[in-house]
């Protein structure tokens, strides 16, 4: 295995299980690392795969529970024993121990597995492995990981990947992290990604198409490395596009104010906090766009010129700060991905001389101010996370933390938020934490905030101070 950011393995998750997925992830182990070696035959849509992970007993086991749907599992070990019996149903494959594993011990699980992949159907639609036209795309988020590897699938249990990925010739996949290596076998290539910052399994992501790779022009500054003496030199991030060659031209025009977004977000939020950035383009048109660690998608339809399609690349590259690298370690904490990004669309929307961040929100607001309001964006509940009154209220509690505050002690506050909690998992307490600790608030986060985030109806907008 290579080097690796540790993973801290001192506290069990507290947050499992969660009562928006109740049925996914364990506390019972942390995962370090997966090891994915994976074959797609794309003609009959089948998967063939052998898993690694390597974890640590976060309490004594008798058993191992993963997260594992609609493939079916042939052979299992762990620590290089076979495992003579396991069962799967209900999207859980379980390994029943010969002998117990010791709280603390680390240890290592061998699947191999294989069968038709396919979304999985819940209230918030379809997530999970899909096939194109002519191609894959895996759309995670929240419990889509475990129908294309068995997994801890929750927020909380980041963990390093190697994703090796075998497919016909004449396709490309696309995966999360650095392609380190690429050789031909005797079907097709073998494509390997290393991710070596701690992910979150819902922001693992295979993308297959006849894609060929362009970088876009402009470049932009990151944090080198995943930690060190050196975590916080300035190096390059280099933009690329992935797209079909008839749509190179399109997705290029439609994302050439992507480097500019990249510098505006770099000094509002702090370094890019990956090496590089993909943005992959199908050929299906999507309902939304998707984020992943170190990628976003976008559909055919996601093209076309004006302000709607340019706020979702930004919308989908600002999720690399929050909710990839700032992970939410419980779903009632979505706001904490969703309104920050929803508000560094109206960040992008002033910096591109459009309209201001303050006409953005003064806009949500009147619009928000005509709904009904059941729902609480702090806790929304598990069928509402989504809903977009979360994403829009969530940036407004921002811009009032930030006309409270003013726009350097406000973004300063950001910026050392990003930097402090970089490639972990964040709570709203801990942001309430950190506002208290870096703004000049006359009362607590706490209660400046509670209006905004576990109160029902929607407060009013200060006025802007320099208006």
């Amino acid at each position: 295995m290579s080097k690796t950011t540790p993973v801290d393995t001192t506290t069990v998750p507290s947050f499992i299980p969660d009562p928006y997925v109740p049925r996914s992830g364990s506390a019972h182990y942390l995962v370090m690392h997966y090891d994915l070696d994976l074959d797609c035959k794309l003609g009959g849509n089948r998967l063939d795969g052998k898993a690694t992970i390597t974890a640590v007993a976060t309490t004594r086991l008798d058993r191992i529970s993963l997260d594992f749907s609609g493939l079916r599992a042939s052979r299992c070990q762990v620590n290089g024993t076979k495992i003579a019996k396991y069962t799967q149903k209900s999207g859980k494959l379980v390994l029943h121990l010969p002998s117990d594993v010791a709280k603390g011990e680390e240890f290592s699980v061998e699947i191999r597995y294989g069968g038709v992949p396919n979304v999985r159907q819940g209230i918030w639609g379809e997530v999970g492995w899909e096939e194109l036209t002519d191609g894959v795309l895996v759309a995670g988020q929240p419990n889509g990981a475990a129908t294309w590897f068995p997994c801890n699938d929750h927020p909380s249990q980041k963990a390093t990947y190697r994703i090796t990925v075998n497919t016909d010739a004449g396709y490309r996949p696309v995966s999360n992290g650095q392609l380190i290596n690429r050789q031909r076998r005797s079907r097709g290539e073998a494509w390997t990604y290393e991710v070596l910052e701690p992910m979150a399994t819902y922001l693992a992501t295979l993308q297959i198409g006849r894609y060929e790779l362009r970088a876009l022009a402009g470049s932009a500054t990151a944090a080198s490395g995943t930690g060190g003496a050196h975590a916080d030199a300035p190096t390059p991030v280099i933009q690329r596009v992935a797209a079909n060659g008839s749509q190179l031209r399109r997705a290029g025009s439609a994302l050439s104010d992507q480097p500019r977004m990249m510098e505006t977000f770099i000094e509002a939020f702090g370094p890019y906090p990956f090496a590089d950035y993909t943005v992959v383009v199908t050929q299906d048109d999507l309902e939304i766009p998707l984020e992943a660690h170190g990628l976003s998608i976008l559909g055919n339809n996601h093209l076309a010129p004006g302000w709607e399609q340019q706020r979702l690349i930004a919308h989908e590259l600002s999720h690399q700060w929050f909710g990839n690298s700032l992970t939410a370690g419980t779903w009632r904490d979505i706001w904490l991905h969703e309104g920050f990004a929803c508000y560094a669309e109206w960040i992008w929307s002033e910096a591109a001389g459009n309209l201001s961040a303050d006409e953005r929100a003064r806009d949500a607001w009147s619009r928000l101010a005509t709904l009904d309001w059941d729902i609480t964006i702090g806790d929304p509940g598990a069928a509402d996370m989504f809903d977009d009154r979360v994403y829009k209220r969530g940036a407004l509690a921002l811009h009032a933390l930030r006309l409270a505050a003013g726009d350097r002690a406000f973004f300063a506050m950001l910026r050392s938020w990003v930097g402090a909690r970089r490639h972990s998992t964040v709570t709203c307490e801990q942001f309430l934490e950190h506002v208290d600790a870096h703004l000049p608030l006359s009362v607590s986060a706490a209660d400046f905030l509670r209006p905004w985030l576990f109160e029902t109806a929607l407060p009013q907008l200060a006025a802007e101070k320099n208006a």
